[in-house]
């Protein structure tokens, strides 16, 4: 083959070469440009994305719970869009119950506060120190001032209290309000038990004027009603006595039977009248406690009641196992007993025994009066220790309904109890129980 053949040969194949490896380039730069715009346009995609949730995260940060994320054609993008919109949903709904919450809980702080400034006694709220938190508006009153600037102030620049007495040990004890001298005030402390373990204290201050002033009223009736009704009673009964000692004069056989009747009204009536002052006058009883052998003790009361039961054909039946010692008053529970006793005769039957009896329960002594007579129905029993409540009107006697009353009260002061039981018809049986003071109850041997 000529060698000019063979060159123009070579040269075509190098020319073909180059432009096929030129044909490779361009495809590949095309290839590159295609995939660096499209990688753009994705890219362009994403970061708009990321912005979209960026200011949709800043909105709900911000309080904004309306903004959603837009759903963009990414792969992988869906659900986490689907996600993040589902949680901004949520939030909304939370922040509609949290509204509502906080309207239902202004709503009842509102209630409280009307509540609490509705109140008679007044009210303030401060630390171990002294320093006040709140209070209502009878304390502002009092204290007169405005109630925002009581926040932070001592009370006690508005109270003073018993130097041996501090804020934490006050239990209904006087204090002096320096604005209301004229009124009489009582304080007591409750402690609040708070998650924080700070020390706080709700106190309670209470306007007792009016009660004092009632107690004082209290005090002048009773001291009226022991002159101008006892006085005349004793001395219409002292005159009585002289007419039966036939100091004035015999007197024949029906004079002395009306006279005898009018003294036993007459000492009935200074009974009742007795009766009605010691009630006035209960809530300030005074124990004076000692040993008492309860053998010894109650046989002197049923020889000074056996006469006035045997007018009734009544025996008094003393029924023990032992003699027991008793730590109490013993004027006050000879009181209780000569009133039980004399009910026992007034409502029991005539001819029927009537039995006291004395014993030991746990921790009580107990003293039983029982009788043999008409009973107390189930619709009275309950009734029958009400002040003023007397069955007396049933039978037709003299009753003012306190002796009862007037029983139960001194055994509650001994710490006590006075209960009944009863069968209509059958019988009736009171018992006192008194604690067992182990330190006093101990018969020496």
């Amino acid at each position: 083959m000529p060698l000019n053949i063979i060159n123009t040969i070579c040269d075509n194949n190098v020319n073909l070469g180059m432009l096929l490896l030129n044909c490779f380039i361009l495809i590949v730069l095309i290839s590159s440009f295609i995939f660096v715009r499209e990688s753009r346009k994705r890219w362009n995609k994403i970061t708009d994305y990321l912005g979209d949730v960026t200011k949709t995260v800043d909105s709900v940060r911000y309080g904004n719970l309306t903004k959603k994320i837009n759903k963009l054609d990414i792969d992988g993008s869906e659900d986490l869009t689907d996600s993040l919109n589902r949680m901004i949903e949520t939030l909304k709904d939370r922040e509609i119950m949290i509204d509502e919450f906080q309207k239902d809980l202004i709503k009842q702080n509102k209630i409280l506060e009307q509540t609490v400034n509705s109140l008679s006694d007044g009210l303030v709220i401060v630390n171990d120190k002294g320093e006040i938190y709140r209070a209502n508006s009878v304390i502002t009153n009092w204290f007169e001032v405005d109630g925002k600037s009581l926040y932070g102030k001592s009370i006690f620049d508005y109270i003073e209290i018993s130097s041996k007495k501090t804020i934490k040990t006050l239990n209904d004890d006087s204090i002096i309000i320096p604005s209301k001298r004229s009124s009489t005030f009582i304080a007591r402390s409750v402690e609040l038990n708070l998650e924080d373990k700070k020390e706080r204290y709700m106190l309670i201050i209470k306007n007792i004027t009016d009660q004092k002033d009632l107690e004082s009223l209290r005090e002048d009736f009773v001291a009226t009603l022991t002159h101008d009704l006892k006085v005349p009673i004793i001395a219409e009964t002292n005159m009585i006595e002289l007419f039966l000692d036939e100091k004035f004069g015999a007197i024949n056989e029906k004079q002395k039977l009306a006279l005898q009747n009018m003294k036993v009204s007459n000492k009935e009536l200074l009974d009742l009248v007795q009766i009605v002052l010691e009630t006035y006058k209960i809530g300030k009883l005074t124990l004076y406690k000692e040993n008492i052998l309860l053998k010894g003790f109650l046989e002197e009361i049923i020889e000074e009641m056996q006469p006035i039961a045997s007018k009734n054909k009544n025996n008094l039946k003393f029924i023990y196992q032992r003699d027991i010692l008793v730590f109490a008053d013993k004027f006050q529970l000879k009181r209780v007993i000569k009133n039980l006793l004399h009910n026992a005769i007034s409502y029991g039957r005539p001819k029927t025994p009537i039995e006291i009896s004395i014993g030991e329960i746990p921790n009580y002594i107990i003293i039983k009066v029982k009788d043999h007579g008409e009973g107390i129905s189930k619709e009275n029993i309950d009734r029958i220790f009400h002040k003023y409540y007397s069955a007396a009107k049933k039978f037709r006697k003299i009753g003012t309904g306190l002796g009862l009353y007037l029983a139960l009260q001194i055994v509650k002061a001994h710490n006590g109890d006075l209960t009944v039981e009863s069968e209509e018809g059958e019988f009736t049986e009171f018992c006192i129980k008194i604690p067992i003071n182990y330190e006093h109850n101990t018969l020496p041997y």
